[in-house]
């Protein structure tokens, strides 16, 4: 099976034409593999692979949009593939996003099958196939590209390591009661607030929480709560939860 080729690729231009085989048999013309982030500053170190037409792809590149790409901006709110046309339920689509999707169509490339590749501590990314303009998506073939699509960012995961490129540093690790008093700091406590909740000292707290912006690198509590967030030592459900 052309699944098969994807997960034992041994070499990016493998992994090319195991996609391009692997869209052929799922009834896509398009596919795209791609870290959601601005390619002019990852110097080579984040995944890009595709068969977009050129004009499209250099533009896309040019103008930085895989930062703020709609396609990559609804996979952030899910974990599972989503059809292009239910974008509109997911998340607000500005002016410029419709102008976006627009020239997409132009550009021949029509709806598409985005599925998320969500991984604590690296740059989020996604695997896309799509279809020409004016041809319809294969349906019934969906299921299979979610499985495609998650084998296929795995692969160029180990791919992009394997080519020499740099992975992510492991995330800092906090210690029990800075984690604790992150926390709370996260959930709108006050140093004293968080005091009185852990039983320690209001000074306890604001030094657990500079030790914990020191190991991250940081000088704003934003900043550490939004960094801890994306590394996965704290989650959303840990916040809401009282």
């Amino acid at each position: 099976m052309e699944f098969e080729r994807l997960v034992e690729v041994r070499t990016v231009d493998d992994l090319d034409l195991a996609m391009q085989a692997a869209s052929a048999m799922l009834g896509f013309q398009y596919f795209a593999l791609s870290h959601h982030i601005d390619l002019s500053e990852a110097r080579g170190s984040a995944i890009r692979l595709h068969n977009y037409p050129r004009q499209w792809a250099d533009y896309y590149e040019r103008n930085a949009l895989g930062v703020s790409d709609p396609v990559h901006r609804a996979s952030h709110v899910t974990s599972i593939g989503f059809c292009w046309s239910r974008m509109p339920e997911m998340i607000p689509l500005t002016p410029k996003d419709q102008r976006i999707l627009a020239m997409g169509r132009e550009q021949g490339i029509g709806e598409g099958f985005t599925v998320p590749a969500h991984v604590p501590g690296e740059l989020r990314g996604s695997c896309s196939f799509a279809s020409e303009t004016g041809r319809p998506i294969p349906v019934d073939q969906l299921p299979m590209a979610q499985l495609a699509g998650t084998f296929a960012f795995e692969s160029a995961r180990r791919l992009w390591v394997k080519r020499g490129h740099r992975s992510h540093p492991p995330p800092p690790v906090l210690t029990d009661r800075q984690r604790d008093c992150l926390l709370w700091v996260a959930r709108g406590k006050t140093d004293w607030e968080t005091g009185q909740i852990l039983g320690v000292t209001e000074e306890t707290v604001a030094r657990h929480i500079k030790q914990a912006c020191a190991r991250y690198g940081v000088s704003k509590r934003t900043s550490l709560v939004i960094r801890a967030l994306f590394d996965g030592t704290l989650t959303f459900t840990d916040i809401a939860r009282r």
